[in-house]
């Protein structure tokens, strides 16, 4: 819980907001990002796409349902702070385990609460998305904005090396039949069809990968090899799999090019699906380019057009850099779905090959369910090239 304990946020522009602390008491810096999604803290705070970030959570309590291990998206959380305006002092759900302030200072994460989160999320709409510092321990504000402006910026940052496996391994069933977790919540499974009978093997690459995508490719009929971010076109060949998976995770896209060039390898002989990173890996790998987006997108909200059905399907997203479309232009691609509020790509497919992908997350968690059936057309298109239709 909180506690009258002070805490600091430092905007690199100078501003400060001063609250109490929870979770571990520390000093860090990094980028600062709001996420507009009502439920779902757990997920959030352990996406590893959020590595490097400071979150500012936008829902006005936070912590109310505590901690659940099976609702993780990774092993440990994996946001470099937490900005609040209220932390529950109540924790009450039959399934919670720990309260989130426990939870944060087990894994040496700090947060701040009762900070005016409107002011700073409207500042950050205005401004973009800042460097800044996060501070549970005794330190001027003079300090604390000196560290946030003295943070490395997240343009041209590597942090998929910091979240991805350092060794291949098979996701792979427990003996009470759910993935690599000790539980699976009851209600939230209802978008997911029967398994098929004939399962595909596909190789997925670890860029930061969020545990319900892994869940999600195991319901729609794939046995899931995990594989290193780093991971040489040459390995992938070795497992033979039937399809290769491109996953979310943190970071410049562009920052990345040992990833671009397995990709750009790997194209012509898989069929290939993308999500997020996964998304803007495909878009480097076709020589396209990407840039940063003013303060990104990130919450559950998110309104998405499909430009050949006609379809508007209401996504979750978090990333800060978006696909120039101009860039793939006669690139043997095709710019498929743009985000309703900005126009900014979200989704794109080969002309030839059986590649697409987007850039939100049809896993969801936390999020709405509409593009869960995406898993659905992965496979198909698997099958479809088993079969040599494509």
């Amino acid at each position: 819980m909180s506690t009258s304990k002070p805490a600091v946020l430092a905007l690199e522009d100078g501003s400060v907001y001063r609250g109490f602390a929870f979770g571990a008491e520390a000093t860090v810096a990094g980028e600062c990002v709001f996420n507009t999604s009502m439920t779902g803290y757990q997920e959030i705070i352990t996406d590893p796409s959020y590595f490097g970030q400071i979150v500012t959570l936008t829902a006005v309590q936070i912590g109310n349902y505590g901690i659940a291990a099976a609702d993780s998206e990774a092993a440990a959380p994996r946001c470099s702070g937490l900005v609040v305006r209220e932390l529950s002092p109540v924790v009450s759900n039959w399934r919670s385990q720990q309260s989130l302030s426990d939870f944060l200072a087990k894994h040496g994460i700090p947060g701040i609460s009762e900070i005016d989160t409107r002011a700073l999320t409207k500042k950050l709409r205005v401004d973009g998305a800042m460097k800044c510092c996060l501070s549970t321990r005794p330190i001027t504000d003079e300090e604390a904005v000196r560290q946030a402006r003295a943070w490395q910026d997240m343009a041209g940052a590597d942090y998929v090396r910091d979240v991805t496996t350092d060794q291949p391994f098979l996701w792979k069933a427990d003996d009470a039949g759910n993935y690599n977790t000790p539980y699976q919540p009851v209600g939230t499974s209802f978008c997911a069809p029967a398994s098929p009978a004939r399962r595909f093997r596909v190789a997925a690459f670890d860029y930061g990968a969020k545990y319900s995508i892994f869940r999600k490719l195991i319901n729609h009929g794939f046995d899931v090899q995990v594989f290193p971010a780093n991971a040489p076109a040459s390995m992938i060949r070795e497992h033979n799999p039937d399809a290769v998976f491109l996953s979310n995770g943190p970071g410049d896209p562009a920052a990345l090019p040992y990833i671009h060039q397995t990709v750009t390898a790997l194209m012509p002989d898989f069929p290939i699906f993308g999500i997020c990173l996964g998304h803007q890996m495909i878009t480097h790998a076709l020589g396209g380019s990407t840039y940063k987006l003013k303060f990104g997108h990130r919450g559950g909200n998110q309104p998405v057009k499909n430009l050949e059905s006609g379809r508007v399907s209401i996504t979750a997203q978090n990333h800060g850099f978006a696909t120039d479309p101009k860039s793939i232009e006669s690139r043997g691609a095709k710019v498929t779905e743009v985000n309703l509020n900005d126009g900014t790509v979200e989704g794109l497919r080969h002309l030839s090959l059986p590649i697409f992908s987007v850039q939100y997350h049809p896993e969801a968690a936390p999020g709405p369910n509409d593009a869960d059936p995406l898993f659905s057309d992965f496979y198909r298109m698997v099958e479809a090239r088993k079969a040599g239709k494509i």
